[in-house]
């Protein structure tokens, strides 16, 4: 077994978004190679109303996946479809844009003004850039939670993790998404499959991720994980990058650490981005934004 390398850790930065939602973006728009299949990860926990209430008015993308994770609040949504709904607390919407739609989402806090949640964008192939859009809404009693002995527990939206598989499937990347939480003081180690990109995302508590930075000497009697390689400290808002390897291993802090664990398979494909619509080439992307001001965006579409 090989623990991963850290590559980087990263401060999620403030931006704005929509109609001047206050968030934090982890990443996203620079280079996506150490991320794919993942494009961009924002982290829009806000208990300011004023700071989130104008939300994400109709926006349209093409070429992606959107996955929303909601911690606490509700985001109301609708589209081009004719679609509508909400997703609360502990529930997940997976939309799968394929070759367009045009959608709004709206947050709403909770009894006490919190609105918080995450979402990630995960590339298509270039086989389904033009797939037909479809939704994954999964509510939070759906989403598996699996607890180990020491008490480390994982609610498994998408993917297989310790003998249980999260209810959203069908995903070109094949990911796995995890949400974390190590008691504090253990140290826990994960499985990722070697062939996939993988992050951590840091949200609640501290903790120190094992960092393997070069093959590890076979340690002596007394001499612990830390000793061997030096860990690396990661709070609150904190992206991990990691590296190849089998396994990646955490020691919670005081309080104990929760965050996301999230790896998928990369596509390898050449990436052509602009807003909210992604595709290969830029002639792609020049085509999805004359369709839009055509208003062909959601008619027929032809791969090509």
């Amino acid at each position: 077994m090989s623990i991963r390398p850290i590559k980087r850790v990263i401060k999620a930065k403030p931006t704005l978004e929509g109609a001047g939602v206050h968030l934090r973006r982890a990443f996203g728009f620079g280079n996506t190679t150490d991320f794919d299949p993942f494009l961009l990860l924002d982290d829009f926990r806000n208990d300011i109303a004023e700071d989130y209430l104008a939300g994400f008015p109709w926006h349209p993308h093409r070429g992606i996946e959107t996955i929303t994770y909601v911690l606490a609040g509700t985001v109301e949504h609708g589209d081009s479809m004719g679609n509508h709904g909400a997703i609360a607390a502990g529930d997940v919407q997976w939309m799968t844009a394929g070759r367009g739609i045009i959608h709004q989402e709206m947050p709403k806090g909770d009894t006490v003004g919190r609105m918080h949640g995450f979402q990630l964008w995960a590339n298509l192939p270039s086989s389904l850039k033009m797939t037909a859009p479809r939704y994954q809404e999964v509510k939070a009693v759906e989403i598996p939670e699996v607890t180990d002995d020491d008490g480390t527990r994982a609610r498994i939206v998408c993917g297989s993790f310790w003998g249980s598989k999260g209810p959203v499937d069908g995903i070109a990347a094949d990911p796995v998404y995890l949400d974390v939480t190590v008691p504090p003081g253990k140290r826990k180690t994960l499985p990722v499959e070697t062939t996939r990109h993988a992050f951590a995302y840091v949200f609640a508590g501290a903790g120190k991720f094992c960092n393997a930075s070069g093959p590890l000497a076979v340690p002596t009697e007394g001499v612990g994980w830390a000793d061997t390689s030096p860990p690396t400290q990661a709070e609150n808002r904190s992206l991990i990058l990691f590296d190849r390897g089998d396994e990646v291993t955490v020691q919670a802090g005081d309080e104990g650490i929760r965050f996301l664990l999230v790896s998928g398979k990369p596509l390898q494909e050449p990436v052509a981005w602009y807003g909210p619509i992604v595709m290969n080439t830029q002639q792609e992307l020049q085509q999805a934004y004359q369709e839009l001001q055509e208003g062909t965006f959601l008619g027929p579409a032809v791969q090509g």
